[in-house]
């Protein structure tokens, strides 16, 4: 009995640290306006870190799992940094363009670069590098969504094997935020730096964004990020799903993301 109560507690501690509990959260189906000049299916979530309030749109879609694809890099570049396969932010990676097809407008990049440009190939250099043994054990230490890698090593977080939902990475951007991941805490300033997009005296806004193409070949889109105004920060994650076709697609939710953030009066420095 005490072996099964132990491992109740073990599980019920790892759902509440990779997750946002939903179960009070404020629904605003009024959101949906933003997503329809782009699209008829997202979800949007936020985190009020002063309340722990959270707003939700699309419940359903917010706790179901698809692939990452570049927000994965967040943690990419978190394994790199700790474990000296990218010794520091300024160590040019050379791509092995024997290996990849996804070679971009450069083939060497330093890890800040790559990861605010979103350089694809880069990444999965870094994948290579970093190998199966070390992602995997890192990826069950932070029990990054379903866990699951599959060959090839470089692709895994854009093919659809690896998922995570949107109310996951809530919970992950929260514990990089407050150095709880199980990385050097001047590992995760680093990664955050390299999310930071907008630094003013009103706010400051950090995000990753990512795209790519489901089982279904939809085009699912991602932003996930934080704002801060006035010493409190909200956290946030935008997933949208559209047709594969659709001209307004490029980088649908970062667009809905800022709709939002405008709607409930942000970027004024008054929140």
């Amino acid at each position: 009995m005490q072996n099964i109560c132990r491992i109740f507690l073990i599980v019920t501690a790892t759902i509440f640290l990779n997750a946002c509990s939903v179960n009070k959260a404020k629904i605003d189906n009024d959101l949906a306006e933003y997503f329809k000049p782009y699209t008829n299916q997202g979800c949007f979530t936020m985190l009020d870190n002063s309340t722990g309030e959270i707003t939700v749109y699309n419940l359903s879609m917010d706790t179901t799992r698809v692939a990452p694809y570049f927000t994965f890099n967040v943690l990419n570049a978190l394994i790199a940094l700790q474990t000296g396969i990218v010794t520091d932010e300024n160590m040019l990676i050379k791509v092995d363009s024997t290996k990849t097809s996804n070679i971009q407008s450069t083939n060497e990049s330093n890890i800040v670069s790559a990861f605010q440009k979103n350089n694809i190939s880069v990444f999965q250099e870094v994948s290579r590098r970093l190998g199966y043994d070390t992602l995997q054990s890192w990826i069950d230490s932070v029990s990054y969504g379903n866990k699951l890698i599959a060959n090839p090593i470089d692709s895994f977080w854009l093919n659809n094997k690896i998922k995570i939902s949107p109310d996951e990475q809530l919970g992950l951007l929260k514990r990089l935020y407050f150095d709880q991941l199980p990385f050097r805490k001047s590992t995760q300033e680093q990664v955050r730096n390299m999310m930071i997009k907008e630094d003013n005296s009103a706010y400051k806004l950090s995000y990753v964004t990512g795209n790519g193409v489901d089982e279904k070949n939809n085009l699912m889109d991602w932003n996930i990020g934080w704002i801060e105004e006035n010493k409190h920060v909200y956290f946030f994650v935008c997933n949208t799903k559209s047709e594969k076709n659709n001209n307004s697609n490029n980088q649908i939710a970062n667009k809905i993301t800022k709709d939002i953030l405008t709607h409930y009066g942000f970027f004024k420095g008054v929140k």
